[in-house]
């Protein structure tokens, strides 16, 4: 068997995903992390802006992906993605995401970059995001997730702001239409 027809076969026969069971920020919160190499930078031995935009696609991916319960979460828009200092080799890249806004079948996930000198323990932000993925079935079209619920204060502050910003963005692109 092609190896890709089991990829798309394996997730042929899971449970749909219960819409009616929220789920809060923390529940899909995700770190991933990694040493950048030689291969990873310039000749100046800054990291390429590009190696650090995939780190950040895969990481975010994975929050979409643990949120939703779909086997596919495609990337649809990229709100922002702010550069705020190098990294170099030898730094330990962590990414870190967590989902801010959820729509019917859109989820924003929110992304802040860290890069750490593991030998001076020296830490600083390095670039920060907003990426916008929507959920697929198995036929590649749009599917439904599970809200998102606020576990605490704090969470229900950060998903009043992502709603704000969402509306505010909605305005901006309705006023361009007009134009």
């Amino acid at each position: 068997m092609n190896p890709f027809d089991r990829i798309a076969n394996r997730y042929k026969t899971l449970p749909k995903a219960d819409l009616t069971q929220g789920h809060s920020i923390a529940y899909s919160r995700s770190t991933i992390r990694r040493m950048m190499e030689l291969a990873d930078a310039n000749n100046l031995g800054n990291v390429h802006g590009g190696v650090i935009m995939r780190m950040v696609d895969e990481a975010a991916g994975i929050v979409a992906i643990k949120h939703s319960h779909c086997p596919a979460a495609v990337t649809a828009r990229v709100e922002r993605f702010d550069f705020l200092a190098p990294a170099f080799i030898g730094d330990l890249v962590s990414v870190n995401c967590e989902m801010h806004y959820v729509g019917t079948t859109s989820m924003e996930v929110a992304v802040e970059v860290i890069a750490e000198d593991l030998i001076t323990r020296e830490t600083r932000k390095i670039a920060s995001s907003y990426v916008i993925y929507v959920a697929l079935d198995e036929n590649r079209k749009p599917t439904p997730v599970p809200p998102l619920v606020a576990a605490d204060g704090e969470e229900q502050a950060i998903i009043a702001r992502a709603h704000a910003r969402r509306l505010h963005k909605q305005k901006i692109e309705a006023e361009l239409k007009q134009l």
